[in-house]
């Protein structure tokens, strides 16, 4: 009998779904190739180059010739300049041996999965979510139990939510504050309220994942990591990709308790092992030298964010929240399932964002990837230009729809 393709395949992979964001962004490309003039808003990535500064100590390192193998948990300068960091801003006590350096936030969560859970082990994902979240545990073994919190709840799950949603299977929390997608960010009280359900639970652990830290619109990021009664059983996820314009470093990092922290290490030695050299001297100047730029960067998202709102709650039927952090809006587009063009029918937010990169030739991408069908995710890491011009083109699309 011949073999065909597809059982050449594990069946991890063939139950894998493709990540929405790259998807919709090299659709957005494709389309660009064939001389259509699209705007692509899909991507998490900011639209600022990383700092000169920062730069100017990743080619010192260069010169200095740190090209070679580094420590599986990183170089003692990044872990220590993170712990630092750590005390500075988040008031999180951890030691170097609890801190592991990762190719990325991305990899730090994957490690954290693939170190705690075993399969059939129940990860509550606060939702919407960070579109690999779901997958990320999938291929731990584990099963991802989505807790849902709409516009109407600013897309905030609350502890009695979290409370119906465990059981004895139940490993840990995972969610994001500021978040992607929404742009929400938990509150003192909203964290508290969080904590004080888990360590009701012995041995149901919290993954924080902070990596929109910076872009904080609130000035007063909370760490949940700092209440007592759960600090011992969290684990905070952050990186360099957002507040520091540093994506294509691949730069992340966690804060665990220490058995956690060398079982997320012997695994990524076993993957990737250390991350660049040079990247993570340039990484721990970045931590403890001048900040202006990310705060300047910060300022100028508040803007655009402010704008962008402005011009989305002219849209008829678009809900729009008032998102305190990340650079995303997450529309509620429910009132136009059932519309038509004509040609075209919406029947959910995967056809509506379809519909908006093929008719007004804007890439956005569907809140389904993120666990929230009604809804569609605008990434405003883009030019004011750009911005304007990709709602004026977002409004005239839409109201053809009846």
């Amino acid at each position: 009998m011949a073999i065909t393709s597809a059982s050449s395949l594990s069946d991890r992979i063939l139950q894998m779904t493709e990540s929405a964001t790259i998807k919709m962004a090299q659709m957005a490309r494709d389309l660009a190739a064939e001389g259509h003039d699209v705007i692509s808003l899909s991507l998490g990535e900011p639209d600022f180059d990383t700092p000169d500064h920062i730069k100017a100590a990743a080619i010192e390192a260069l010169n200095d010739g740190y090209t070679k193998y580094t420590p599986v948990p990183g170089l003692v300068e990044l872990r220590d300049a993170i712990k630092t960091k750590f005390k500075r801003d988040n008031n999180l006590d951890f030691d170097l041996s609890q801190i592991v350096v990762s190719n990325g936030a991305k990899q730090s969560i994957a490690n954290v999965c693939l170190a705690m859970l075993n399969e059939g082990d129940e990860v509550i994902i606060l939702a919407p979510y960070w579109v690999s979240y779901y997958e990320i545990v999938k291929l731990g073994g584990g099963v991802p139990i989505p807790v849902f919190a709409g516009i109407k709840q600013d897309f905030k799950a609350t502890g009695q939510q979290i409370e119906d949603a465990i059981t004895e299977k139940t490993k840990f929390v995972l969610f994001s504050s500021p978040c992607n997608p929404t742009g929400s960010v938990y509150s003192y009280d909203e964290l508290k309220e969080i904590a004080d359900v888990v360590s009701r639970h012995e041995g149901v652990y919290i993954v924080a994942d902070e990596i929109y830290e910076y872009i904080n619109f609130t000035d007063n990021h909370v760490s949940i990591g700092t209440f007592e009664n759960v600090k011992d059983r969290t684990i905070t996820i952050n990186g360099f990709s957002k507040g520091f314009a540093m994506t294509g470093w691949r730069l992340g990092y966690m804060g665990a308790p220490k058995e956690i922290a060398a079982a997320c290490s012997k695994i990524q030695g076993q993957f990737t092992s250390g991350a660049t050299a040079f990247g993570q001297k340039a990484g721990a100047h970045a931590l403890l030298s001048d900040m202006t730029p990310t705060d300047e960067m910060r300022e100028a998202f508040l803007q655009r964010r402010n704008m962008v709102i402005e011009l989305l709650r002219e849209i008829p039927g678009f809900k729009v929240n008032n998102p305190q952090g990340a650079f995303y809006i997450f529309p509620d587009i429910s009132h136009y399932f059932g519309k038509t063009d004509g040609t075209s029918v919406i029947k959910n937010a995967d056809d509506f964002c379809h519909y908006l990169l093929m008719n007004a030739h804007v890439a956005v991408v569907t809140g389904s990837a993120f666990g929230a069908d009604e809804c569609f995710r605008i990434s405003y890491a883009a030019s004011e230009q750009q911005l304007k011009e990709a709602i004026r083109r977002i409004k005239e699309a839409v109201l053809k729809l009846k």
